[in-house]
């Protein structure tokens, strides 16, 4: 038997037998589709029996991709037939670069230039040692500004610098986890800006434990949530690796996929698109989530719903929308909302994804069209709500309605004012519209508001 080779078995099938195979060349999903002339997706769906793999060429193609014998596939051996190896296999799971805080420097130079530069110097250890600030006492920030404010004190927790306030005498860990999961749902950003940096600070000075490590791997989960949404990237995967070696060493599943799905998100906003769709396809395919019941199948759902939003983003309208039918699916099945603390899994979440990856895909009549099936009010939490908002806008101004734009950021401003001022997508959204043809009071109020127009 050739290394890397697997022994088939009467219970295999050809999809499984697949991926047995190209788990055991240590062979990725993108490599493996390059080899066969199939996209990730797809190979994906062939392994998981989503898609029969019956027809003869196809196996062929995958027994030569491979170098499975054809008689074990049940094909006739081809003379001569040769078969293709990757040039450069990698892990299925892949350890990302690490990440490096970008320097801003701002206008007054000096002095915040080299405390920057300090930060940067500062080792994930020091975090161990800093103490927590007050939750409460914070300064009123302007709405427009809470963003930046979120992203600094998120950072300097993540670098472990020493708070500006005194340290509460106690915190009970898991209950300020919660309400900072709470704060994040309502979109209260100014309250987020003060609780979640107190958490990690206090998470991190704890004394280390199973109980303290889920409650940081749980903490770093969502700032990677917030980081994402703030157009953060850089510390973004730094909190994201972070929960994964930390979800890793508790052996939490749920954790883990959530992890793997952050991660997904990341790299396909790298441009990293082949790399996301083999992260979030095989962390779906974990056996350990097979054997968590239904939250597992969410998790499973949330996977693959991600996947076919980096399809959208490849312009494969045809294998994103066979992912997303994958993802109701499950939500069917699983009935109800579930995975609430991860922004929730159900029929309508999956639909919300549908709108925002028909736009990606090209076609934002396809996503005002799926947007029309959804109503805000199904979907769990304020910040879902708000994001169909937004999506509903993004499609609006691909298309060039302008005035339906507006009202769709309006509609997201009712819905949570502090987001809606603070997200970067949103202030790029109304920059295009006063670039782009008349204001109005309307328009120009919600620019003041998030600090769009200065003046």
């Amino acid at each position: 038997m050739e290394p890397n080779s697997v022994r088939a078995t009467p219970a295999d099938t050809p999809g499984e037998l697949v991926r047995r195979t190209r788990q055991a060349k240590r062979m990725t999903l993108c490599q493996l589709g390059k080899l066969t002339g199939y996209s990730t997706a797809q190979v994906s769906r062939y392994e998981r029996g989503i898609s029969p793999l019956t027809d003869m060429v196809v196996l062929r193609r995958f027994a030569a991709a491979l170098s499975i014998p054809p008689e074990v596939l049940g094909l006739m051996p081809e003379p001569g037939a040769r078969h293709s190896h990757p040039a450069a296999p990698i892990t299925p799971y892949p350890r990302l670069p690490g990440s490096r805080v970008t320097e801003r420097i701002g206008a007054d130079g000096g002095e915040d230039t080299v405390r920057r530069r300090q930060m940067l110097a500062l080792t994930l250890t020091a975090a161990a040692a800093a103490s927590a600030p007050t939750l409460t006492g914070a300064e009123p920030v302007r709405e427009a500004a809470l963003g930046d404010v979120l992203v600094g004190r998120l950072r300097d927790a993540m670098l472990g610098l020493p708070p500006a306030t005194a340290s509460p005498a106690t915190l009970d860990l898991h209950v300020e986890l919660a309400r900072a999961v709470a704060d994040f749902h309502l979109c209260r950003y100014s309250s987020l800006a003060v609780r979640l940096p107190c958490l990690l600070k206090a998470a991190h000075a704890a004394p280390e434990g199973p109980a303290v490590g889920g409650v940081l791997a749980q903490s770093y989960l969502l700032v990677t949530r917030v980081l994402v949404k703030l157009d953060e990237q850089q510390l973004g995967w730094m909190a994201a690796d972070r929960a994964r070696q930390l979800a890793e060493a508790a052996g939490d599943p749920l954790a883990i996929a959530e992890a793997a799905r952050q991660l997904a998100v990341l790299a396909r906003r790298a441009g990293w698109n082949d790399q996301a769709m083999t992260i979030a396809l095989s962390a779906a395919d974990a056996p350990a989530l097979r054997d968590a019941g239904p939250d597992g199948a969410a998790a499973r759902g949330l996977l693959i719903q991600s996947a076919a939003y980096t399809a959208a983003r490849d312009h494969d309208q045809t294998g994103m929308r066979k992912l997303t039918a994958e993802a109701a699916a499950i939500a069917k099945e699983l009935g109800g909302t579930r995975l609430r603390t991860h922004g929730g899994f159900s029929a309508a979440t999956v639909q919300l994804h549908l709108v925002s990856a028909e736009d990606r895909a090209g076609d934002p009549s396809a996503a005002i069209a799926a947007a029309d099936r959804l109503t805000a009010q199904a979907l769990p939490t304020i910040e879902r709500r708000a994001r169909f908002h937004v999506d509903v806008a993004t499609a609006y101004a691909r298309w060039g309605r302008r005035d339906q734009c507006l009202n769709a950021l309006l509609a997201a401003e009712v819905q949570a004012p502090e987001e809606t001022h603070a997200r970067p997508a949103v202030k790029t959204l109304i920059s295009g519209l006063l670039a782009s043809g008349r204001t109005s009071p309307e328009l120009r109020g919600l620019a003041a508001r998030a600090g769009v127009l200065t003046s």
